[in-house]
């Protein structure tokens, strides 16, 4: 019969890290629905445009990307494209798969929300370089990334 493990209480300095990246999460998302909506767009709607500013992606990559259903993604691309942000085209290597691709106006929307992030200028501005590379590497590392890749 196994034993069951045994689990332990993360200890008071773990917990305030966690804290802390829940904190960081939530004003990354509150920021980034922001500036979504500055473009008229939902949440759901920039990250598949900051995500297909990339790499143009397959229906099913970019649910699984986005951590939904490939029926809730069809939607997403159907109203971005119709204004004309998002397009579909024949994958290269599959002809069968269609790969959802971001047009030249949607590069630009998607550069704008990028660019639109306070998150991503002001508390991070107040730190050295050696303090961004510093914590960079540390995220890299807590999600299994080698450091500076």
């Amino acid at each position: 019969m196994a034993t069951p493990q045994q689990t332990h209480r993360p200890d008071a300095l773990t917990l305030e890290v966690v804290g802390l990246i829940g904190d960081v999460v939530a004003r990354y998302h509150a920021d980034f629905d922001e500036a979504a909506t500055r473009h008229t767009l939902t949440g759901a709607q920039a990250r598949l445009l900051s995500l297909l500013s990339l790499e143009p992606l397959p229906m099913r990559k970019l649910a699984q990307k986005l951590k939904c259903e490939p029926s809730n993604v069809t939607g997403i691309v159907d109203r971005l494209e119709s204004r004309g942000l998002v397009e579909r085209r024949p994958d290269p290597a599959d002809r069968r798969v269609k790969l959802a691709a971001v047009t030249e106006e949607g590069l630009r929307v998607a550069r704008e929300l990028r660019d639109g992030l306070r998150f991503a200028r002001e508390p991070l501005a107040g730190l050295s370089d050696a303090e961004r590379l510093s914590l960079r590497d540390l995220l890299q590392r807590m999600l299994g990334v080698s450091p500076g890749v």
